[in-house]
């Protein structure tokens, strides 16, 4: 086995194959890159069996065979050459050879029948989608994912097809974020998944190409994305998602209009004197006033009174500042709209304009 490559075309997805390669592995296989010569395609593998990416380049100089080499190694080797270097790679023995003008390298491999195969299961379900269109809908959501929960169908991203629509939701208990978009194709069928966590912050890092049109495959149990030259595949996670559709049927209080610059700026402000921990900050709302305000252990206090547009009663109400910052962030319109449950349990950030994007946050008791 041995081939002749361009720097450029073997790096890029070296590295993104790595990436999913974990650095303490039960297998020390699964440090490895798989690396397969056929067809005139050199195509490397990377898995960590929750999750797996396979990278197809078309390469002219090249004997067919198998192997697998330290993946950290290989990239650090490639990365490292000049810019434009041609690398020579040949198999020998158990050792593979790596050449490239005066440098000289070679590393200990494994055999590749030794790689784990990864299970997938029938994927019947499929639909098509640009690159950016399913990038903006992931950057809107993944920050509410849940970080190691208990509740482990938290740790993930619920995707929900419902034929020409789609809706990606995320949250960790104290907030949630949902985003709803129209796909191009109808696509006939209705479906809930959750991706794992790790899955959906890699597959979010392999949308760079915002044109590029992606083939999403899955089942039940797994998912497929098509990317260009790469092919991206997960594991789902193996639950229900809680029904969020609960937190829509309830009383509300008046909307609040509020410019959404001037917010982000007095929120970023007075959330230097909050409890670190907590990141509590108290909202009093009056007609036109809202007093942002907070203290902490240290006894510091700071307070912001904005100027806003609300008609109704008077209330006041605590949330986590960086929550708050986190949702107003991600609006595209210049305005911000908050509206509070009547009972104080929850409160709704969208845009003045009928949107895609909702955020919900859970107040605080301070």
């Amino acid at each position: 086995m041995k081939f002749i490559i361009n720097r450029e075309e073997i790096l890029t997805p070296l590295q993104q194959i790595v990436s999913v390669i974990e650095k303490r592995q039960t297998m020390p296989i699964l440090s490895n890159v798989l690396i397969v010569i056929e067809d005139d395609q050199l195509i490397l593998t990377g898995t960590d069996l929750e999750i797996q990416i396979i990278a197809k380049i078309n390469i002219a100089m090249a004997t067919p065979g198998t192997i697998t080499v330290p993946a950290r190694k290989f990239l650090d080797i490639c990365r490292l050459l000049p810019s434009g270097a041609e690398i020579k790679f040949e198999l020998q023995g158990d050792k593979v050879k790596i050449a490239s003008s005066r440098s000289r390298f070679s590393l200990s491999c494994l055999p590749a029948d030794n790689y784990p195969e990864f299970a997938e299961s029938e994927l019947e379900n499929h639909l098509f989608i640009t690159a950016g269109k399913f990038k903006k809908a992931l950057d809107k959501t993944v920050f509410c994912m849940a970080n190691q929960d208990v509740r482990y169908y938290l740790n993930g991203l619920l995707f929900n097809v419902s034929n020409s629509k789609f809706k990606l939701v995320a949250s960790d208990g104290h907030r949630l974020s949902i985003y709803e978009d129209n796909l191009d194709q109808a696509t006939g069928f209705e479906a809930r998944i959750i991706l794992p966590r790790k899955g959906v912050l890699e597959l979010s890092r392999l949308l760079d190409d915002p044109e590029a049109e992606l083939k999403v495959e899955f089942s039940s149990n797994n998912i497929r994305v098509f990317i260009k030259n790469l092919i991206f595949s997960a594991k789902l996670v193996d639950s229900k998602y809680p029904d969020f559709s609960k937190v829509f049927q309830q009383e509300f209080f008046n909307q609040i209009h509020i410019q959404k610059q001037v917010l982000k700026d007095a929120l970023t402000r007075v959330a230097i004197l909050s409890n670190e921990k907590f990141k509590g900050v108290t909202f009093d709302i009056t007609p036109d006033r809202l007093k942002i305000s907070t203290h902490n252990p240290e006894h510091d206090e700071a307070e912001e009174e904005l100027i806003i547009e609300y008609i109704g009663e008077p209330l006041t109400i605590a949330f986590n500042a960086q929550y708050l910052l986190d949702a107003v962030s991600n609006l595209d319109s210049e305005l911000a709209v908050l509206t509070i449950a009547s009972n104080a349990s929850s409160c709704f950030i969208d845009e003045p304009n009928d949107c895609g994007y909702k955020f919900i946050v859970m107040p605080m008791r301070l």
